[in-house]
């Protein structure tokens, strides 16, 4: 189900190239992470939606039975212990698709990231 081979023009358009259902969770997420993070751009990045502040906030992804969601590896080791149930690696973060989002914990990883980023553009 992932598009990443497919060039999007923007979020809309990746986001509409999946099913209704997928679409609705790829919506609450990008509310989700605007909502955390209303000062970042959106664009597509390696295929995917991403949102961008002074560098790169995180990015997200639909696949067959996950979503997959990219805080960067800081965006991960800072809640290693909300995230111990899920599936994780040095950079993603996997929410299966037949669950429901945990939308509270995307919106602190965000809100974390944009902290971690406004850190790193004053040094």
């Amino acid at each position: 189900m992932n598009s990443s081979n497919k060039k999007f023009k923007d979020i809309d358009e990746y986001i509409q190239s999946h099913p209704k259902d997928v679409q609705k969770i790829l919506m609450e997420i990008r509310k989700t992470v605007k909502k955390a993070a209303p000062n970042a751009k959106e664009k597509i990045s390696y295929g995917m939606p991403a949102f961008i502040l002074n560098g790169n906030l995180v990015y997200f992804a639909a696949f067959k039975n996950h979503i997959g969601f990219y805080p960067l590896p800081s965006g991960i080791n800072s809640f290693k212990k909300e995230l111990s149930t899920y599936k994780t690696s040095k950079g993603a973060i996997q929410f299966p698709i037949d669950k429901p989002m945990p939308l509270s914990l995307i919106t602190k990883i965000v809100k974390y990231r944009v902290k971690e980023d406004m850190t790193k553009r004053k040094k």
